[in-house]
């Protein structure tokens, strides 16, 4: 795989929140999961734009998860 570059899975997702300050989602079972990404940028740009669609909601909130350090922790990326 020689110039292929390294594969770090990122996770978006985000939710409603039960209040603000806080990472406890109103209703678990309807995160909407926006995708995994297979590097950062990729996951920044995703988060970006499904936080841009919820502006108007101050309550909602999207994440991005480091899926690779989950999968190896003693991964740094």
């Amino acid at each position: 795989m020689t110039g292929t570059p390294k594969q770090l899975l990122h996770l978006v997702f985000g939710g409603e929140l039960t209040k603000l300050g806080d990472v406890e989602f109103k209703d678990v079972e309807n995160l909407d999961i926006v995708g995994i990404y297979p590097n950062y940028k990729t996951a920044y740009d995703a988060w970006k734009s499904a936080a841009q669609r919820t502006v108007d909601n101050a309550q909602m909130r999207y994440f991005i998860v480091h899926m690779h350090r989950l999968l190896d922790p003693r991964e740094d990326g």
